[in-house]
């Protein structure tokens, strides 16, 4: 007999956590941002851009969240996955999927599951990853 655990999912209230925790960790560092935040169906949770951030932003933290949701790995991490070669290289061509290669998206498990992911936009790459997984370590 095999048992399972049920693991919570992602709340509102989690998503709120990781919101604020990437906007703070972007406003320390100056940046203007969107952040996404995705359940792990791939549902809207959360979303918010700064006001001066630009607006394809918005779009980039969604789809950055949805590619390290699908993937369960940090975008940072498959970014040479889709170079001519790679593992995923015809994989963003070959899916009627938003998924986007740029570092900024990190999944986000409790008890070792995937429930979720979060999406940062706005900053420079390297930025965005930082962000995002300074909201990830803050929901703990």
């Amino acid at each position: 007999m095999s048992t399972t655990t049920a693991v919570a999912p992602l709340t509102t209230q989690d998503a709120d956590v990781l919101v604020t925790a990437a906007r703070r960790a972007a406003e320390a560092a100056g940046a203007t941002v969107s952040v996404t935040v995705l359940d792990a169906g791939g549902h809207l949770l959360a979303f918010r851009r700064d006001d001066r951030a630009v607006l394809i932003s918005g779009e980039t933290s969604t789809r950055k969240a949805y590619t390290a949701l699908q993937l369960d790995a940090p975008t940072a991490d498959l970014v040479d996955a889709v170079q001519p070669g790679g593992l995923f290289h015809t994989l963003p061509t070959a899916l009627d999927r938003p998924l986007l290669f740029i570092a900024g998206g990190v999944p986000v498990h409790r008890d070792g599951r995937l429930i979720g992911a979060v999406g940062v936009g706005g900053g420079a790459t390297e930025q965005d990853h930082a962000f995002a997984t300074a909201a990830v370590e803050a929901l703990g």
